[in-house]
């Protein structure tokens, strides 16, 4: 190892090995951390490449703002979390263990200011006896005056990473997948189960959340059939991606499983090998993977000890230590102890020694171990101290480790003997594997406990049916190829393919390889080391939210007893790391709170994502324009020749107004209403939805799921009404017409057309299959033209052979002819109150329809108009809409409740009879006028008392105001709304209608709904 440092005070590749590894060294990698450029190689993580240069202090912690390196080297690791990119390309909270090196890239501490090295915000670390678990809940809850001031402080201090406030510049999409055998991991089990799925003749996916394939056998110095691991990884790598019917995606990671084989998978497309990132294309990409069976290969987490000192920089997972000397070429340190409690942890003390980096001692809580591996680590001069522990670390200015005091162990978590302290800079520490098995939980099942390896075993009843390798509880390396090998084989079988004789065969491994040496040892039991009466650092169990051992027994002693409870009060496993190295280690420690078995205490839900996701990644190319799609009515172009201002209206673009010579919104819409009130206006109203419903049970069919009768419409006629959903309460409102004795023509609301369709559907798909009736949705086959005002009648005999006269076309009729010369219904409905026809013309016949109407209508002074004038008009004459009708009213609400039949039964009826829908107190529609006749009423705003004038909150609150307008046609501004026992209880009387967001309190007058025309005579002309 070179050891030159620069200007910096960081030496360059100062802890980089001169051989070895599986990085390219004949080119050279530089990136920039905190201001710094520094050098790597392809093949290296962020994190192996700080460490390559030297660099140990990467974060701070979330709460005390201790100094805080890498703990581990995948996704596991809960400390290295840094800042990637600037601007809009800003990342926060990304694993370094887990960012593939790119020439170029900008790396940043994060949660520290000024600096990094010197965080104001450690200042507070001697406070931290005043700060435990919930102390924000119970300091500053009283007296009330204090919570306001705190809060914003404590909101600044809350958090890692900033997000951040551009645009996102880069690019993602979605991909649909299918294959017989999904196989999650490429380490050694996973590789065999693909190799010997493709053998049986299965389409496989091979996925795996490294960039790098290959898992456990890069990371260790193994031999396989008498060669380096690595070949026999590059031989089956070849054969796999050599064949059309596999796709292996490294540096995809499968993030959960949902029913019936589906399975999301987010491919980090930049973090591949084989990908240029200044390249064009997505930057990640989001599987959707349907997969016949499944195979569960994922490894086992490693999971560190606790003691005081426990986060320090350079305090490190034993595997993942022998992860960055065999697969990187890096030595996390100069000088190295291990501390570990089974025989796992003397493969580290060779693979160091290997490197050339002295070990001063292993230290193990057993006492008297004897077995391959503690003799291989004496037999090269390595002090085995069995029967001790770590008591203590000490740090540099820095924060990083310096020395560690060793404590003789007595079984039952007594010390015995006063510290001995060696210098060092690295601990390797490890307290057992954690089988991974989140994905096969996703399912709910829940993992047994195994008391001989000390961990959660996932169940083999439940969840995938195929678990390999560590993932299935299995670790000497034999047995997880063999066990890789049968599952690849099963799945094949079960997925329906026939298998050949033979199959893939498993390579051998050496019997005294130190990955066989490890299987029957006995495990130490040991949770958390007793903390020296002259320590000063803390025992921490989770190093991302810091959770220390005293807080899980101080929410134990609170009362918080459950799992899930310990976890969401003391935030233990509620990090980005989901508590992958520290929730079993706070639960068995909750047990020992609880004096109960482990198993009885139980483990936390398990739930999707395994690892955080992109909301660039969840969303794909469903982004700005893209996000839904848009539509557009049959008429679009013809009114933007117009002139039309167009608005979205759920997934509609609308025309809100068409202004003239630089008209603002509010002058365009009364000169839309006016000339509509007294001559002719024109309005497209293609989005209202439009079901076609036939069959000899049709009419039947619309009585049951209508409030008012249907079985007596003539033919000809056109009907109002009103359907409720199964708990009593108004889903839609609409007219539909008799066209023929078996067919119907029913128009819903714009926004509810789909969910009436599927209400519909589902009526008489479930509840009366015996109907004899079709249906079919036409909202899109259709362009609708509504003609209203007292000219409408006129306009349209000059376009039409048709009698429209009041006695051949009533009010509510329907007829059928040619208008314009193209095939049309019209039907005499009125939305606005004025004398109105509904012109409906196949799709493709729209423009011309309202080409040739525009022309005939300029000479009676037509003009078209938009949503706004169209809602002006409907409050005006009192129609409910959207705002009325949002799901929590019901037809007495409305003042439709003589509408409701009762000599039939419809979808609600039972329900509508509740006591608590028919109650008198309920809040009903009325219409309000301010008393001063000139101050307008917002929607949304609250009803009060008039009495309640300027009273201090909690006011008692009559009601709200659902729509509003300024009332051309009246006046006067007018308002809907609802009040607690409507019109019986306020009739002329004045409330007061406050809109706090503003400030504003105005007087008005209760009135009865229909402010314009209420007679009819109107539209009945």
């Amino acid at each position: 190892m070179t050891k030159a440092p620069d200007e910096t005070g960081i030496a360059p590749q100062a802890c980089r090995l001169e051989t070895g590894g599986h990085i390219d060294r004949d080119r050279t990698l530089r990136f920039r951390f905190d201001g710094r450029t520094l050098t790597g190689h392809p093949g290296d993580t962020l994190a192996s490449a700080l460490l390559a240069n030297g660099v140990r202090l990467v974060a701070r912690s979330f709460k005390y703002h201790t100094p805080r390196g890498i703990l581990a080297e995948g996704a596991e690791d809960p400390s290295g979390l840094v800042a990637l990119g600037r601007g809009a390309r800003h990342e926060p909270n990304t694993r370094a263990t887990m960012t593939t090196l790119t020439d170029g890239l900008e790396a940043r501490s994060q949660n520290a200011w000024p600096s990094l090295r010197w965080d104001a915000a450690a200042l507070m670390r001697p406070l931290s006896a005043f700060m435990p678990v919930g102390f924000y809940y119970k300091t500053f809850q009283w007296p009330p005056q204090v919570w306001p001031l705190a809060e914003p402080v404590l909101r600044r201090m809350a958090g890692l990473g900033t997000s951040p406030r551009q645009p996102d510049p880069d690019t993602y999409e979605h991909r649909t997948a299918h294959c017989d055998v999904l196989v999650v991991g490429a380490g050694p089990a996973g590789l065999m189960a693909a190799w010997a799925a493709l053998a049986a003749g299965a389409r496989v996916i091979l996925a795996d959340e490294r960039a790098s394939l290959g898992g456990c056998l890069l990371k260790e110095r193994t031999v396989l059939n008498d060669a380096p691991a690595a070949d026999w990884v590059q031989t089956v790598l070849g054969e796999l991606t050599s064949d059309s019917r596999v796709t292996v995606l490294p540096a995809t990671t499968v993030t959960g499983q949902h029913d019936h084989g589906f399975w999301l998978a987010a491919e980090r497309i930049y973090d591949r090998p084989d990908t240029d990132p200044a390249a064009a294309g997505p930057r990640q990409r989001l599987w959707h993977i349907r997969a016949k069976q499944t195979v569960l290969a994922t490894g086992a987490i490693e999971r560190p000890l606790v003691f005081a000192g426990n986060d320090r920089p350079g305090v490190m997972l034993a595997g993942s230590v022998r992860a960055y000397l065999n697969q990187y070429a890096v030595a996390p340190g100069h000088k190295a102890v291990v501390f570990a409690s089974h025989d796992e942890g003397y493969r580290t003390a060779l693979d160091l020694v290997a490197a050339g980096i002295p070990v001063a001692a292993v230290v193990d809580p057993r006492a008297d171990v004897r077995g391959p591996l503690p003799d291989r680590v004496r037999a090269l001069g390595v002090p085995v101290r069995d029967g001790y522990v770590i008591g203590d670390t000490r740090g540099t200015a820095s924060g990083g480790l310096s020395a560690v005091s060793v404590h003789r162990y007595r079984t039952g978590g007594d010390m015995v003997s006063v510290g001995e302290w060696l210098d060092i800079d690295l601990l390797a520490t490890s307290g057992g594997w954690n089988p991974t098995l989140h994905l096969h939980a996703h399912t709910g099942a829940r993992p047994i406990w195994d008391a001989e390896t000390l961990a959660f075993q996932p169940d083999p009843d439940r969840g995938p049916a195929w678990l390999a390798g560590a993932c299935g509880g299995l670790k000497p390396l034999d047995a997880v190829l063999l066990s890789g090998r049968e599952a690849g084989r099963g799945a094949a079988e079960a997925a329906g393919l026939r298998l050949p004789e033979g199959g893939s065969p498993c390579p051998t491994v050496a019997p005294d390889d130190p990955a066989q040496a490890t299987a029957g040892t006995r495990r130490a039991a040991l949770w958390a080391v007793p903390k020296p009466a002259v320590a000063n650092g803390k025992r921490f169990v989770d190093l991302q939210s810091d959770v220390t051992v005293e807080d899980v027994a101080l929410a134990h002693r609170e009362g918080l007893e459950s799992v899930e409870h310990l976890k969401r009060y003391t935030a233990l496993g509620m990090g980005t790391d989901q508590g992958k190295t520290s929730n079993v280690t706070g639960l068995t420690l909750l047990a020992a709170a609880r004096h109960q078995p482990i198993p009885e205490v139980g483990t936390t839900t398990f739930r999707a994502p395994y690892t955080p996701i992109t909301l660039g990644a969840l969303a794909g190319t469903a982004t700005g324009e893209q996000f839904a799609p848009v539509r557009r009515s049959p008429l679009h172009d013809v009114q933007a020749e117009a002139g039309a201002v167009f608005q979205a209206t759920g997934l509609w673009l609308r025309p809100r107004f068409f202004p003239r010579d630089g008209e603002t919104l509010a002058e365009a819409v009364q000169r839309e209403v006016r000339t509509t009130r007294e001559r002719v206006g024109m309005v497209d109203v293609s989005f209202l939805g439009k079901i076609d419903i036939q069959g000899p049970d049709a009419a039947e069919f619309l009585n049951r799921v209508y409030v008012n009768g249907w079985t007596g419409l003539p033919v000809g006629k056109v009907r109002y009404g009103l359907m409720l959903r199964e708990d009593g309460m108004v889903l839609d409102d609409g007219t539909t017409a008799r066209l023929a004795e078996d067919h119907f023509a029913m128009t819903t609301t714009t926004a509810n057309a789909g969910r009436v369709m599927e209400h519909l559907e589902h009526a008489l798909q479930v509840y009366w299959p015996e109907l004899d009736v079709r249906l079919v949705s036409t909202t899109d086959a259709w362009a609708a033209i509504a003609l209203a005002g007292p000219r409408s009648r006129q306009l349209l005999t000059f376009v039409t052979d048709l009698d429209v006269s009041n006695d051949a076309l009533p009010f509510m009729g329907v007829a059928t002819g040619d208008v314009c010369g193209i095939p049309a219904r019209v039907f005499r409905i009125s939305f606005s109150g004025e004398l109105a026809y509904e012109i409906n013309v196949p799709a493709g016949y729209g423009e011309t329809l309202w080409r040739r109407l525009s022309q005939a209508g300029s000479a009676l002074g037509l003009t078209p108009y938009g949503s706004e004038a169209l809602g002006v008009m409907r409050i005006e004459k009192g129609h409910v809409a959207g705002p009325e009708l949002d799901g929590r009213t019901t037809p007495h609400d409305l003042g439709l409740g003589r509408m409701v039949s009762t000599k039939k039964s419809f979808i609600g009826h039972r329900l509508l009879e509740r006591p608590a829908l028919t109650d008198p107190d309920r809040p009903r529609l009325v219409g309000l006028v301010p008393e001063d006749g000139r101050t307008r009423l917002l929607a949304g705003s609250q009803i009060i008392a008039v009495e309640h004038a300027g009273a201090p909150p909690p006011i008692p609150r009559l009601g709200h105001i659902s729509s509003a307008c300024s009332g051309p046609s009246v006046g006067h501004p007018v308002a809907l709304g609802f009040l607690t026992g409507g019109l019986e209880q306020w009739a002329d009387q004045t409330v007061l209608v406050t809109y706090p967001l503003k400030g504003t309190q105005v007087r008005a007058r209760v009135v009865p709904p229909q402010f314009y025309d209420p007679e009819g005579s109107r539209q009945n002309a």
